[in-house]
């Protein structure tokens, strides 16, 4: 099905349809990023300089959401559009000796915009299979350069790390060269291992001059740049030249390179005048991971942080700007990553070719300024898949389930995220009617997309 779209598409390009006016997409999605990490998000201690321009420029969503807190399936929901659930990639994350990974038969945001003929490339952590039927090149883009998993992950069996925490990180930071000695983390280019172990002090650099050099080699033509960088995951490094040898300001000094890092793609489409027909998107794959205190980020005023289904761990900072998006504009109304897929769609005016169900809806004209969200709603799955809560409107509802000694208790929660963004008040007990109704709805959604999930690809 994938195949025969692109070709439909291809027909249409080679006749009469034209890509001069179509817009260029630039979407840059860092990891374990939390809602506090930016200046224009409200961090008093990070400055970030490259990104608040994107925000002065454009629009900030204050109530954006990725599809899990972690990894491996909050990826596959942007590209699919889908929950992963519904995709089969919900299980928590891939790690090198992981055998499955995104099915190819998916169609991902690299297979529209190819169809469309557009040029397409991934430069950054892809995290969603390493095997070659699995990579951004079986995907819809045209060449990928990156880690193909998680930068704290060891080729082949992740076996062989060093010591972990926050004070085997600081470990880590006091020696800049440890990423060559004390890691075997790989770097693929297109399908094929390049580097072991891959330099992490200049991968943030090394895939933002790829994403320039792409630029530069297409601005005449129309292209889609998917820079989903490897920092601030941990372990945390910098080029030697810009690095803060303290500690305590390692993830500090992370978000501010990866800012610079930005402000040179800003500069490169302002250099080659396609500024304002390029829409350039910052967010993140989910909250942070707290437990790294100084290594990891701040979730802002959330609760809790990476790998939980509070705010902290799904709410992400989220700004763009581009042809028609409003300058210095701000709104609260709910997105999710989920959406970007049939959005990215409308603004470019080519629906989707695919028959796969999808869960996204189209947010134009929210992003354009122009109408509400069209979504209400949004179910939250724990990083290993399972169903805990859903929202609508300003409610939020979790069922919990946890150990106490040999027994597993529910624990029911209701938040009103309004009145109480934090999550600090436990309402059920005075609205058992709203427990009752979204409990039945959450139920409801998940079956589903439990009943039409498709399945993952499997290594024979």
């Amino acid at each position: 099905m994938k195949l025969f779209s692109i070709y439909i598409c291809s027909l249409l390009i080679f006749g009469s349809f034209c890509l001069a006016e179509k817009p260029n997409f630039i979407l840059i999605f860092t990891d374990d990023q939390g809602y506090g990490d930016l200046s224009c998000f409200g961090s008093t201690k990070i400055k970030t300089p490259n990104i608040d321009r994107i925000a002065k420029e454009g629009r900030k969503l204050t109530n954006f959401m990725v599809a899990s807190p972690v990894c491996t399936p909050s990826r596959a929901a942007l590209l699919t559009g889908c929950y992963p659930k519904r995709v089969g990639m919900h299980q928590h994350v891939l790690f090198p000796a992981s055998k499955k990974g995104l099915n190819p038969s998916e169609y991902t945001m690299g297979d529209y915009f190819k169809s469309l003929g557009y040029a397409t490339a991934c430069f950054g952590k892809w995290h969603l299979g390493h095997h070659r039927e699995t990579l951004p090149v079986s995907n819809g883009f045209d060449t990928y350069y990156g880690i193909p998993y998680s930068n704290d992950m060891n080729y082949p069996d992740n076996k062989g790390k060093p010591k972990g925490g926050a004070d085997g990180m600081d470990i880590l930071w006091a020696d800049p060269g440890s990423t060559l000695t004390k890691w075997k983390t790989p770097l693929f280019e297109d399908d094929k291992m390049i580097e072991l172990p891959v330099d992490q002090r200049t991968i943030t650099r090394r895939c933002t001059t790829k994403s320039i050099n792409f630029i530069r080699k297409n601005a005449e033509k129309s292209f889609f740049v998917y820079l989903p960088h490897s920092m601030p995951h941990i372990p945390l490094y910098v080029p030697d030249e810009v690095r803060d040898p303290d500690p305590k300001n390692a993830y500090i000094n992370t978000i501010e390179h990866i800012d610079a890092e930005v402000g040179r793609i800003l500069r490169t489409l302002d250099e080659l005048k396609i500024a304002k027909k390029t829409y350039v998107i910052y967010t993140t794959d989910n909250g942070p991971w707290l437990s790294f205190r100084h290594h990891g980020g701040s979730a802002g005023p959330l609760r809790d942080g990476k790998g939980t289904t509070f705010e902290g761990g799904q709410r992400v900072p989220f700004v763009i700007r581009g042809p028609g998006i409003p300058k210095g504009s701000i709104t609260t109304e709910l997105l999710g990553t989920i959406d970007l897929l049939p959005t990215f769609a409308s603004m470019v005016g080519q629906n989707l070719t695919t028959e796969n169900k999808i869960d996204g809806l189209d947010a134009k004209g929210l992003l354009m300024g122009t109408e509400k969200s069209p979504r209400n709603e949004f179910l939250y799955y724990t990083s290993r898949g399972e169903i805990e809560g859903i929202r609508q409107g300003k409610w939020k509802f979790l069922k919990k389930m946890k150990r106490k000694k040999q027994n597993v208790v529910e624990e029911s929660m209701l938040f009103d995220l309004i009145a109480d963004l934090g999550e600090s008040k436990n309402l059920v007990s005075e609205n058992p009617k709203m427990v009752e109704k979204l409990n039945a709805r959450m139920i409801e959604l998940d079956k589903e997309i439990t009943a039409n999930a498709r399945s993952p690809w499997l290594l024979e």
